[in-house]
């Protein structure tokens, strides 16, 4: 679901963005720029959801930021790390060429509305977090091991009572 959310987000970016760029009416601006914020918006919800549901389940997984955001390593199969990170880099052209391809404003001033596009890859973002956090296969927590000191439960390890042999 969060695959083809994502896919069917970049299809009306695609679309409301090349609308505003080719007819560049102020109907036409108004419904990019507001398709870019509305799925800006839901970007943000979904990488603060993800940030919030990848430190509850880091308690028990070892997840990496690079991981979470990009979809890098072990824990995404292949085929939805590719597919989410096409759509990403899909948000970021759309939104260059877009952006390049009115530089100005209709009063012929630098700048056009088609730069809010440029927020939309946070949609991307936060969906990549989204799906590694709820369906992705993180390694185990290593445990961290200290040498027991009164009051601690976790005993010493063998390393380190080792090194400290001599010491008494």
């Amino acid at each position: 679901m969060i695959v083809r959310g994502n896919l069917v987000a970049t299809l009306v970016f695609a679309a409301t963005a090349t609308y505003a760029a080719v007819d560049f009416s102020t109907t036409a601006q108004w419904v990019g720029a507001v398709t870019a914020m509305v799925l800006f918006s839901i970007g943000v919800v979904a990488f603060l959801w993800s940030y919030w549901s990848a430190i509850q389940r880091s308690r028990e997984d070892e997840i990496a930021v690079s991981q979470l955001y990009l979809l890098l390593g072990t824990a995404i199969p292949k085929p939805i790390r590719r597919g989410m990170n096409l759509l990403l880099v899909a948000q970021f052209a759309i939104a260059f060429a877009t952006a390049l391809a009115r530089p100005n404003g209709p009063d012929g001033n630098p700048g056009s509305s088609l730069a809010v596009g440029f927020l939309v890859p946070m949609l991307g973002f936060g969906l990549n977090g989204l799906w590694a956090v709820q369906h992705g296969r993180f390694h185990p927590r290593l445990e961290l091991r200290s040498a027991t000191v009164p009051g601690a439960d976790v005993p010493a390890t063998d390393d380190e009572i080792g090194q400290n042999a001599d010491h008494g």
